[in-house]
């Protein structure tokens, strides 16, 4: 006789917190759908760009605690 959810969730709910986490990742990993390689390889090409822009000091960049505190701004906390 096959489990049922609330079954599995409890029993889910018994596991270390490693053990819980690695459960979590492989049933996120198989929901969710493998990335696209051409939206994966814009991706790269845009971070590469932007690196190169800071290094060269076209792009001034912001500093990390300043980046922070935006970031703290826009989600609320």
């Amino acid at each position: 006789m096959a489990l049922t959810l609330d079954q599995i969730v409890e029993e889910a709910r018994r596991l270390p917190r490693e053990q819980s986490a690695e459960l979590i990742d492989r049933l996120l990993a198989d929901t969710v759908e493998a990335p696209d390689p051409e939206i994966e390889q814009a991706w790269k090409t845009e971070t590469r760009r932007r690196i190169a822009e800071i290094e060269s000091g076209a792009e001034p960049g912001v500093p990390g605690e300043q980046g922070m505190a935006e970031l703290r701004r826009i989600v609320g906390r």
